[in-house]
């Protein structure tokens, strides 16, 4: 069974920061190629949930965060098997401190 794929404000916000950002530093097309490269790596969890690792600097939350890598990025998901369907949470620069991956903060 295939989940659907639900955007969180906090990751779109990231998004919409990511394209912004490499707008102005490196292009639109190049922009919007990242953008698109994200969004479409998180359709390939559709039909496969656990395809992404477990973030263990996440392991105290209730939630079991996973993430999937994309360049420079990690899209930070959950499983919410309640409500059917994969939470995409925060997308994160693994070029910065690991301490600011909480999607709550």
């Amino acid at each position: 069974m295939a989940l659907d794929v639900y955007w969180l404000r906090r990751a779109e916000d990231k998004l919409e920061d990511i394209y912004y950002y490499y707008s102005l530093k490196a292009g639109e097309q190049i922009a919007q190629s990242l953008v698109n490269g994200i969004v479409d790596k998180t359709i390939s969890m559709r039909n496969h949930p656990k395809v992404g690792q477990v973030e263990l600097e996440l392991s105290h939350r209730v939630e079991e965060f996973r993430y999937l890598v994309y360049k420079n990025y990690k899209i930070l998901y959950w499983i919410n098997y309640k409500e059917g369907r994969i939470e995409i949470v925060n997308i994160f620069d693994t070029r910065q401190n690991p301490v600011k991956i909480n999607p709550s903060s």
